[in-house]
């Protein structure tokens, strides 16, 4: 199931970062191990070259009162109001692939950014920052295996 995201995201980094002047979509695949467990709460975000947060991309999972679990995005998004406006879904399933596609300015490719998912599962271990990614062009098309639930998650760059 495909999620294309709201602008809000490409508005949100425009607040934090300059020259935003042209941006390009970026597809993001979560694809999920088989854990044997309930759907997963994920968070994928965007972080900047110091480790600072820099938006949110997507939230899968409904009920906020589960989103302390993604523990690194909860602690480092606490201070964005708009956090997840426009950018959450229904869990995902264990064996299923989460995608999104994210307009991000030209500026953040090949800067340091980096692309992060935490993930959760109801009554199973809690993975914070599951997986990281750079968000630069030679990661493009190649697949990085997460810590717990994720098998793997790649980006593509038009």
């Amino acid at each position: 199931m495909s999620k294309p995201l709201l602008t809000t995201v490409a508005a949100a980094c425009a607040l934090t970062l300059p020259a935003l002047a042209h941006s390009r979509p970026v597809a993001l695949a979560v694809q999920l191990k088989n854990y044997g467990g309930d759907g997963a709460y994920l968070a994928v975000y965007l972080t900047d070259a110091k480790g600072a947060y820099a938006g949110t991309l997507w939230v899968a999972g409904g009920k906020a009162k589960y989103y302390k679990h993604l523990a690194d995005w909860n602690r480092l998004s606490a201070g964005d109001a708009k956090r997840l406006a426009g950018v959450t879904g229904a869990s995902v399933g264990a064996g299923r692939t989460l995608k999104v596609t994210a307009d991000l300015a030209d500026s953040l490719i090949d800067a340091g950014y980096e692309i992060r998912v935490d993930a959760a599962v109801e009554d199973m271990r809690d993975s914070p920052s599951e997986v990281r990614v750079p968000l630069s062009a030679s990661q493009a098309g190649k697949p990085h295996a997460g810590k717990q639930y994720i098998q793997s998650l790649s980006l593509q760059l038009p």
